[in-house]
């Protein structure tokens, strides 16, 4: 089935509904999987972070340090005065299992006391401990086969405020299916999300098969580029940033085209229903395009009645054989997989409460957010407050979360 689209004003191209057929997907198969004794724990990871500090007079090994902080969030510590309390009360065969040492003579010099532990958070490379709790995180992360998606999306934080009220501002790429962050950096203060996004990916050595998510903000053909040269596909939302390109995918015909999915959920006291249509469209005005996509979205607040209607457009790399319409609007609606995890730092965490500013500590423990909230979903939790609870009645049970019995 044929249609007359415009490409841009004037000029008029041929468009396709996508097919039905289920995707072929062979040449995104599964990856062969590493055996458990290549698979690095958590210390050799966390051993790659540079040490900051002088190794004069130096009494705890870093990644023992690190490690006992994980251990000390994944337990529900908000706080570094939290964590260091509960370092304090870990029993002795968790310090010695993370490389601490106990003195027999002197126990309450053996475990690391809240200034250390501020010292080393506030000087260290946070960037490398986001990189070690990727790869972690990453070399854990389940291959479901087919093809991956990630979601890259930023977050400030909003009570470790900078000099001149600059906020920490982190960029982020979260697994959609497992909602782990398989990579985190600091966005700087004299730049922004665009200009780091390529870093971010940069840090995740193999792209291949995998699809990227984003928001409006990185609609960039640079990074489409960068993308389809990584031989990694890409679904972006078009908006007002893009003009040509929006004006083209809002000209297509789209009340000729026949509806292709339709999803209904219910939550957060409202009632949403996303109707679906994708079609084929040649020479779209983005770098590897291959597919415009409308959505329409129809919400009803279930208190008031009040009924809002909303239509947003995206375009994708992946071609109809690749990502049916239902695929689409799987991988569309998971984008929102990061905006999950960034509710439960905020409401589980009390993240953006915090008013921790030294350093780079406010950075190291969003890392450690990310891997507290990572290990107990890689552990089956799904909810993760009560998964902390649990956790801290038993401190040597963050061991098992945190794969280091």
């Amino acid at each position: 089935m044929k249609f007359s689209t415009l490409c841009d004003p004037g000029k008029s191209v041929p468009a396709d509904v996508s097919s039905l057929i289920p995707p072929a997907l062979d040449q995104l198969g599964p990856r062969p999987g590493a055996t458990p004794s290549e698979i690095p724990d958590l210390l050799e990871c966390l051993a790659q972070v540079p040490d900051p500090r002088n190794p004069r007079g130096v009494r705890h090994p870093l990644a023992a340090v690190l490690a006992l902080t994980a251990c000390a969030v994944l337990a529900g510590a908000r706080s570094l005065l939290a964590v260091s309390e509960w370092v304090a009360e870990a029993p002795e065969e968790l310090l010695e299992r993370l490389g601490i040492r106990v003195d027999p003579l002197f126990p309450k010099r053996s475990w690391p006391a809240e200034t250390t532990i501020r010292r080393v958070l506030a000087r260290i490379d946070a960037n490398a401990l986001d990189r070690a709790v990727g790869t972690w995180l990453a070399c854990r992360q389940q291959d479901a086969g087919g093809l991956r998606a990630l979601a890259v999306d930023g977050k400030s934080l909003r009570g470790a405020a900078r000099a001149k009220g600059r906020r920490v501002h982190l960029l982020a790429a979260c697994d959609h299916v497992g909602g782990l962050v398989l990579a985190q950096m600091d966005v700087g203060e004299k730049t922004n999300e665009i200009t780091r996004f390529r870093p971010l990916l940069d840090t995740l050595p193999d792209l291949s098969g995998t699809v990227v998510t984003s928001d409006a903000l990185h609609t960039q053909t640079d990074h489409a580029t960068y993308l389809r040269g990584r031989d990694t596909h890409y679904i972006v939302i078009v908006k007002r940033n893009t003009k040509k390109l929006s004006t083209q995918l809002k000209s297509l015909p789209w009340q000729q085209i026949p509806l292709q999915d339709r999803t209904r959920t219910t939550g957060h006291g409202r009632c949403e229903i996303r109707r679906l249509k994708v079609c084929t469209v040649n020479n779209l005005l983005f770098p590897g395009a291959r597919q415009a996509v409308q959505i329409v979205r129809r919400r009803v607040n279930r208190t008031t009645g009040k009924v809002s209607l909303k239509t947003i457009y995206a375009v994708t790399s992946l071609a109809a054989e690749q990502a049916p319409p239902a695929r689409v609007a799987q991988l569309i609606r998971g984008h929102w997989t990061v905006e999950a995890l960034h509710h439960v730092r905020d409401v589980t965490f009390a993240e953006d409460a915090s008013q921790l500013r030294s350093g780079n500590a406010p950075q190291a423990m969003a890392t450690y957010r990310n891997l507290a909230i990572g290990a107990l979903r890689l552990a089956g939790v799904r909810n993760i407050a009560a998964g902390l609870r649990r956790t801290a009645r038993d401190q040597t049970r963050t061991l098992t979360h945190l794969g280091l019995t």
